[in-house]
């Protein structure tokens, strides 16, 4: 794919300069390949959803800009996408017209379709649908037309599977009946390596009664888990509709065999006349369902009846981070719910709208972590083994927007936390000692709309080069853009190092909860009918068109120009202007006479100078501007 970088100056030899500084500036920034390719199998990335990728040597704040990297492919797809693509290299393919070993982004659709797609050329290699999906649930709008995989799949590598569960109209005389089935699918050809099952399950009910799980009424919607030889998944409702029906379950199968579990979880076992209205839907946007080292299984809870005050942590759990026992799927190992849990299920203001980060080992005697927002804005710091009850094993609590959203967590040389409430991203530092407090580092706001928040995830060499990466949802259309932010603070703010759109999203009644898959040097944003892939270009994918208004002239003048640095090699610098602009810089003689700040990437700055004989702009001072371009003033 070609891109063209409008460079407003008046001279032709400043494009070659340009071309000539590009060229450069690839020899020295490009990282080493990748060993040891990384998969991704799971949602975020790990069973903690820690949403962190800390083994990528490729992307690097110094090459993530709006020269180096860009979207390489465009693939269609036959309908909206909610689940994350997963990432499989070195993959056999044993079907179809191109056999043989790829790296493969799996991506599944609401048609209840599974894409096998190389990762290098963006070729389909594959495509399995699994049924008709269903047409509008319940008549429910915040999906697109139809629901068929909504949930994110989990890929076993030593078995070389996938666990994935469509939602299918199975037809019944002159009508459909909405059916849910758990496949496990061969990678290497998409057919199902045993036969499938229709997922079913019943519960008892305080009074005695059995509750039968309900395929019309339930909608499965989180990450699907895989742990202690088992795959989890959970369901929640579809618009809050049909509620003197519809409850929260967890439910669980074999491995291998797909047998059901003998235990499952409803979270809501009461009936009249305590309570007529249920819920206890586990939605949490799609975040997955988690667990620990323990092998216990982690979800939060949505709301319930808005008329009684009916929680009591064992008949309804609803409004509540939930910890079952992997033992007995049924038995909880620990809750916690908010003190205000009815004034949050009164106001439909459910803490299940996000999910549960379960935070890795921190230093010293700190007590295992776990992170979860919801719609208040709230985020709750848990002590995993001290949830008891209403308002039980808080560590801290801080605001952070509302959250329609999921955390994310990485370790820089201290334990991070990245929230995405409201529409901006927020850098927590895990404070350990004398005590464990949150404490903001950085901030950066994007432009996002629908629901507050959205989603993040994490790329890193180890502790070094990290970048936050966040696609928004659509806001005054229908687009939706990934974001790239440096990890590294720039004072208080998180430097935005690239943006670009990505996709679209038409359906704006239902949240666009796309989240950002980073492996192996390339980016993947699944959207409507599109999947895009992002990474570093070569030279001959660019090319660099003079444009006729000058942004500057070669006149001997001083002039002033705003912009976000996007690259450095040496002493020279590209800085990209409000309009998308890029401009090279020699910062030699600021440096000299002392009268320029440190420069970083992403950084946004304030360059004086005139324009030199080779079309570059000789900064004669450097200082710092504030980080959004609506406070910049104009250019001179």
């Amino acid at each position: 794919m070609m891109i063209t970088l409008h460079w407003k100056t008046s001279r032709w030899i400043g494009t070659i300069i340009a071309f000539a500084f590009f060229v450069s500036l690839r020899g020295n920034t490009q990282a080493p390949a990748i060993t040891s390719p990384q998969p991704v199998t799971t949602y975020h990335y790990d069973s903690l959803r820690t949403g962190w990728n800390s083994n990528e040597p490729l992307l690097t704040p110094g090459n993530v800009n709006a020269i180096t990297f860009g979207m390489l492919h465009s693939v269609a797809l036959d309908e909206q996408v909610d689940a994350q693509p997963l990432v499989v290299p070195n993959e056999r393919i044993t079907a179809g017209s191109h056999q043989g070993i790829h790296e493969v982004v799996y991506v599944a659709t609401e048609n209840n379709t599974i894409y096998a797609i190389d990762t290098a050329t963006g070729l389909v290699l594959l495509t399995r649908n699994l049924g008709a999906a269903v047409k509008r649930p319940l008549n429910c709008g915040n999906n697109s037309n139809v629901v068929g995989i909504d949930s994110t799949p989990v890929i076993d590598l030593v078995a070389n599977v996938m666990y994935v569960i469509s939602y299918i109209a199975v037809p019944s005389g002159t009508t459909t009946v909405p059916t849910y089935q758990i496949h496990e699918l061969d990678l290497g050809n998409l057919t199902d390596k045993i036969p499938l099952v229709t997922v079913s399950a019943s519960h008892l009910l305080t009074n005695g009664t059995t509750y039968h799980f309900n395929a019309t009424v339930q909608r499965q919607r989180p990450g699907l888990l895989e742990a202690n030889g088992n795959i989890y998944a959970a369901f929640g409702s579809f618009c809050d509709f049909k509620t003197n029906l519809t409850r929260g379950w967890v439910l669980g199968w074999r491995k291998g065999t797909l047998a059901a579990l003998p235990s499952n979880k409803l979270t809501d076992t009461q009936t009249p006349p305590k309570s007529s209205y249920y819920l206890s839907s586990v939605w949490m946007s799609g975040y997955g369902i988690a667990s620990d080292s323990t092998g216990d299984v982690y979800f939060v809870t949505g709301n319930s009846d808005k008329t009684n005050n009916v929680w009591d942590g064992v008949t309804d759990i609803q409004e509540s981070v939930v910890r079952l026992s992997h033992a007995d799927l049924n038995a909880i190992a620990g809750i916690f719910a908010p003190t205000d849990e009815f004034t949050l299920d009164q106001h439909d203001a459910d803490y299940g709208s996000g999910g549960v980060l379960l935070v890795p080992p921190q230093p010293g005697s700190t007590p295992p972590l776990a992170a979860a927002v919801g719609k208040e804005g709230n985020l709750f710091l848990l002590d995993r083994n001290a949830m008891t009850g209403l308002g039980k094993g808080i560590v801290a609590e801080v605001a952070v927007g509302a959250c329609w959203c999921g955390q994310s967590y990485f370790n820089d040389g201290v334990g991070r936390i990245v929230t995405s409430g409201g529409s901006t991203v927020r850098l927590w530092t895990i404070q350990t000692s004398p005590s464990v407090k949150l404490i903001q580092a950085a901030s950066q706001g994007i432009v996002s709309g629908q629901d507050p928040g959205f989603f993040t995830s994490i790329s890193s060499s180890g502790a070094s080069n990290g970048i936050i990466w966040a696609v928004s949802r659509p806001k005054t259309n229908t687009s939706v853009t990934l974001y790239a932010l440096n990890a590294k603070p720039s004072g208080s703010t998180l430097p935005i190092l690239f943006q670009a759109v990505a996709g679209a999203w038409p359906h704006t009644g239902g949240n666009a909860n796309i989240v950002p898959v980073v492996a192996n040097g390339r980016v993947y944003v699944a959207s409507n009918q599109q999947l895009s892939i992002f990474g570093l270009k070569g030279p001959s994918d660019v090319t660099v068109t003079p444009v006729s208004q000058p942004i500057v002239q070669s006149d001997g003048s001083q002039h002033e120009i705003f912009g976000t640095i996007s690259s450095i090699n040496g002493s020279q610098l590209i800085l990209q202007t409000r309009n998308g602009s890029l401009i090279p810089v020699e910062t030699s003689a600021a440096v000299a006479n002392d009268q320029s700040v440190n420069l970083e990437v992403g950084e946004a700055i304030d360059v004086r100078g005139t324009l030199g004989p080779n079309g570059a702009l000789l900064a004669s001072s450097i200082q710092h501007a504030k980080a959004s371009p609506e406070l910049w003033p104009n250019d001179i």
